[in-house]
């Protein structure tokens, strides 16, 4: 009776989870304990690390929930979201709201308090940049929304960097660099394939706007882009032939992605290509804290 009695306070926790987006928050904390294992400092504790890893959770999962209240109307019009909480009547605006406003107030306390007061205003304004500029205003209004908005979503390295150093060195920056240069071509790849729903929703995607085409195009020149910033570590001494290897392959094969999709496009292969954009940046990182510590 009491395993019975508790499914649908376990099944409301369960759509509370799912609007922090936890997919794309696992990537968020992933890239920022990057950014905490690469920095130089002696301040470096498993206490630090777990004080900064769960207030940047927090912080990155109102950002998230609250994206999820701003956007219900999207993606209650999107196959892709219109399964979220908020869409299906699960949760409502006034849940959520509480929800987002709960999870940042507790990870700005852990980290103002428990880290340093640098990296509780960092992740602040990434909070502000992503939940609020970027979604009320950028998305809504322009093409280029990923690419001016970008530099929120880059944030996580420079967030971890600084909650180990009370600091933000150009390294930290490198890494930032690496993933908003990474953003336009992931995020296109599933613009290209999802291009009618975001014209159905209203939303300016570059793939409604330019044409399908035109966003082929411009995926291989940003990747073009991205294998350059991603030889930058070598370049300047970050990191050695252990990282430059492994980055050499995984820069190829994005490359070939994006010629591929830009020569001989099918959805598919934008679903290959979105998908292998996440393992890209997931294996970058992990050969770039591999070649820092052996």
């Amino acid at each position: 009776m009491t395993t019975i009695s508790l499914q649908p306070a376990m099944h409301q926790v369960g759509e509370y989870i799912a609007l922090t987006k936890p997919r794309v928050i696992m990537l968020v904390v992933f890239c920022a304990f990057i950014g905490m294992l690469l920095a130089p400092s002696e301040r470096a504790s498993p206490g630090l690390i777990a004080a900064a890893t769960l207030g940047i959770t927090l912080v990155a999962a109102a950002a998230a929930a609250l994206n999820c209240l701003i956007e219900q109307r999207i993606d209650s019009v999107m196959a892709r979201t219109r399964a979220r909480p908020l869409p299906r009547g699960a949760l409502s605006g006034r849940d959520t709201l509480i929800w987002s406003g709960g999870l940042c107030l507790a990870g700005m306390v852990i980290l103002y308090y428990g880290v340093n007061a640098l990296t509780a205003w960092l992740t602040l304004v990434t909070f502000i940049g992503y939940a609020l500029i970027y979604t009320v205003i950028l998305k809504p209004l322009t093409p280029q929304n990923i690419v001016i908005g970008g530099l929120a979503g880059a944030m996580p390295p420079v967030l971890g960097w600084a909650a180990m150093t009370g600091e933000v060195s150009g390294q930290a920056w490198l890494l930032a660099l690496i993933i908003y240069v990474w953003t336009p071509p992931h995020f296109w790849s599933l613009a290209l394939y999802r291009s009618r729903e975001y014209a159905a929703a209203g939303v300016p995607m570059l793939p409604v706007t330019h044409g399908a085409k035109f966003t082929r195009l411009h995926i291989f020149l940003y990747t073009w882009l991205l294998t350059a910033v991603t030889l930058m570590p070598f370049a300047i001494r970050m990191s050695g032939w252990l990282y430059l290897a492994p980055t050499l392959v995984l820069d190829g094969i994005f490359l070939a992605h994006a010629w591929l999709l830009w020569r001989n496009y099918s959805d598919r292969l934008a679903r290959q290509t979105f998908r292998y954009s996440i393992f890209y940046l997931s294996a970058l990182f992990s050969f770039l804290l591999i070649d820092h510590y052996l």
